[in-house]
């Protein structure tokens, strides 16, 4: 395992869920800390909570929004004057808004958002990495969260935006493995599967009988599930790429299968 003590990371979407538990994992092993996301409150108690636990590492907050290319740029010339480099790029900020609506169904504004964030904000945060810190030095890992319904249509409504969304993220990381080829950059994708996050609940548009239903029978995921995945695919040594990586439920046998007895089996 390699040890990632002393390494810088920027990580999108931390002010909560998948976010916060990557940070607070990266946190224990020493990695100092540049915290993105829209809400400043938010972040300013995630980054005491992480700063209590880990006295030792460097936690900075930068409330941003993500859709912004001028923000997010003047954010990362801070964070690598403050930090030196970062060495590690996690893109977890995401959106999944407006379900069960049918795509011509969606206000256009929800559209638009789930756009600039799940593509453009991407596409902004590692445009401006790359320019400023890890091309510099040849070096760097880039980790995008995607979700395994990028690769397959989800089963139901109010999902063609989302799904488009990581289906371009998918490609979007290929075509950047290939680009980044001279150097020692790795471009490496995380797929969750089903996740009992703040992010489903928006998703559900907060009915809880809808995400009871959703996670009948079975355990979903924790975000700290997710955050262990990162850690192990950061933890690999530099001539080792985990290019991807899905991380579901066991009880998750397909994107449409569900083992509804495995609570019940395993005495849940």
């Amino acid at each position: 395992m390699t040890s990632l003590t002393g390494l810088t990371a920027l990580v999108t979407g931390a002010s909560m869920g998948i976010g916060e538990a990557i940070a607070d994992t990266l946190a224990k092993e020493g990695v100092n800390l540049a915290l993105l996301s829209r809400s400043e409150d938010k972040l300013v108690g995630v980054q005491k909570k992480i700063q209590e636990r880990h006295v030792n590492v460097k936690v900075a907050i930068y409330p941003v929004d993500l859709q912004d290319y001028k923000a997010v740029d003047e954010v990362v010339e801070a964070v690598v004057s403050k930090f030196g480099q970062i060495d590690i790029l996690i893109n977890n900020a995401g959106l999944a808004l407006g379900a069960p609506a049918r795509f011509w169904e969606l206000p256009i504004e929800l559209v638009n958002q789930m756009n600039g964030t799940n593509i453009a904000g991407v596409m902004y945060a590692t445009h401006s990495v790359l320019n400023r810190s890890m091309w510099l030095k040849k070096d760097g890992t880039i980790i995008n969260i995607s979700s395994v319904t990028g690769l397959e249509c989800p089963p139901f409504d109010g999902e063609a935006v989302y799904h488009a969304n990581k289906a371009c993220l998918e490609a979007f990381s290929n075509s950047l493995r290939m680009e980044t080829a001279g150097s020692n950059i790795r471009i490496l994708v995380l797929r969750p599967g089903c996740v009992a996050t703040h992010f489903h609940q928006q998703r559900v548009q907060y009915d809880q009988s809808a995400m009871d239903e959703f996670f009948y029978g079975y355990d979903p995921l924790v975000a700290e599930d997710l955050s262990d995945a990162v850690l192990y695919m950061l933890s690999r040594p530099g001539r080792t790429s985990i290019k991807a990586l899905d991380c579901v439920p066991t009880a998750q046998r397909a994107l449409t299968r569900f083992d509804r007895e495995w609570n019940q089996r395993n005495g849940h």
